[in-house]
């Protein structure tokens, strides 16, 4: 799977602040990749780097193999950006402000009509394309900002708290339209309410004072589960034959370091994963003591990496 957004050590500085501390990781097409942390984890700032509103005091960013500092405005092409709070122009018509954010992205007059038709009816907005966007509910409007930000076609969406303010019902159609548009596109989404990111997203990078903490399946979770295995050999050996397993998409160790025997947790993709990892294990010549299913559970995994955090902060 190729990657869309690649970041390394993307480090952000305001003043004396360090809001961004060397964060690491990859995206790769068609999916949905959750940042999640509390309020003043980075998770803003490290959007606004990649649509290109700040620029980074040290590292890089790529979207599509482009720099979004040295190749700004080819980079910026390529994302469909809904800030918090979306700035809208309320007195205008859903279709008239639909036109107005085409033509500033440039879209030629001949293509223009077709890709306002084809976002109105992504979002489901047809009966409401001459109506006032200042009369619309919050709901309706977060899909109005949806439906620009996917003008031009762009392949990376970035969708910041999208259903912050939403009612309940309008948080569940939220949620399915963003599972929707995962897959024809990549979809980076912000949230501090862990149930949201883990509704939607493929894999979740956890941050907090602008640390990554970790970078977790969640697909694996609702799909694939976790296997929790004990196996007698050298840590770095096992974790690295874990990792070689096709269909693994995460390993971490669940006892304390030179532990006996140590305890690793798995994130698997689909369920056959398990078989393949316990002949890997074999295979190599390490002792199996045990391999067993369980669910991953992402509010234990984010109370235990920050707590970690507090503790070494402390």
């Amino acid at each position: 799977m190729s990657a869309v957004i690649v970041a390394e050590q993307l480090t952000k500085w305001y003043g004396p602040r360090l809001a961004v501390d060397h964060v690491s990781f990859t995206v790769g097409a068609g999916e949905i990749m959750g940042l999640l942390g509390p309020n003043g984890s980075g998770k803003t700032t490290i959007l606004r780097i990649f649509t290109g509103y700040l620029r980074p005091s040290s590292g890089t960013a790529r979207i599509a193999g482009l720099d979004v500092v040295a190749d700004a405005p080819a980079a910026r092409r390529r994302v469909g950006y809904v800030p918090e709070d979306a700035p809208l122009y309320l007195g205008m018509g859903v279709r008239e402000f639909l036109i107005f954010m085409g033509r500033l992205k440039g879209l030629t007059r001949a293509s223009l009509g077709a890709a306002v038709d084809a976002a109105t009816e992504r979002l489901r907005l047809g009966p409401m394309r001459t109506a006032q966007i200042g009369r619309l509910s919050r709901g309706y409007r977060q899909r109005v900002a949806i439906a620009q930000a996917l003008l031009g076609d762009p392949p990376l969406l970035i969708l910041d708290e999208p259903t912050n303010g939403l009612d309940p019902r309008q948080i569940i159609e939220m949620r399915e339209l963003i599972r929707s548009l995962g897959g024809e596109r990549t979809i980076v989404v912000t949230s501090h309410i862990l149930g949201e990111i883990q509704r939607v997203a493929d894999r979740v990078a956890i941050l907090l004072a602008g640390q990554l903490l970790g970078v977790h399946a969640v697909r694996a979770s609702r799909e694939g589960g976790r296997l929790r295995l004990r196996i007698r050999g050298e840590e770095e050996r096992v974790s690295a034959c874990l990792a070689g397993v096709p269909g693994v998409a995460a390993v971490r160790l669940e006892s304390q370091r030179g532990s006996s025997p140590p305890v690793y947790l798995v994130d698997a993709e689909h369920p056959s994963v398990a078989e393949a990892v316990a002949g890997a294990v074999i295979t190599a010549g390490f002792g199996l003591l045990s391999l067993e299913s369980m669910p991953v559970d992402l509010e234990a995994l984010f109370l235990k990496l920050t707590g970690d955090r507090a503790e070494a902060g402390g």
